[in-house]
């Protein structure tokens, strides 16, 4: 199936005593879960895929996950903003910019 918006979310876990922490573990699939609940209560008009993904290897930038068609990354995601993303991003295709990974990458450094 060709879907309309696909959300992967980084639910990647690093073995304990990892030198690098993993964004997924501190509340990955709590995202997966609750942008799943959110777009099936929506009933949008479009064809919708949430998914785990692995590690999408930007975790100093906190919960990670990748919104396509268009390519972008958010980055420091938490539950709160799920709303935000699905009104802003997935109905009126605008993106989040406070989320984006460059716009946070470019006020880091």
């Amino acid at each position: 199936m060709i879907y309309d918006k696909h959300i992967f979310i980084c639910v990647n876990q690093r073995a304990e005593g990892a030198a690098r922490k993993s964004c997924g573990e501190a509340h990955g699939m709590e995202l997966v879960d609750v942008f799943k609940k959110k777009l099936k209560d929506k009933n949008l008009p479009i064809k919708l895929r949430v998914q785990k993904a692995g590690c999408l290897d930007i975790c100093d930038f906190g919960q990670t996950l990748v919104l396509y068609p268009e390519g972008v990354f958010y980055v420091g995601v938490t539950v709160n903003d799920v709303d935000e993303i699905i009104e802003t991003h997935i109905i009126n295709n605008r993106i989040v910019e406070r989320l984006k990974l460059e716009n946070v990458r470019a006020t880091r450094t």
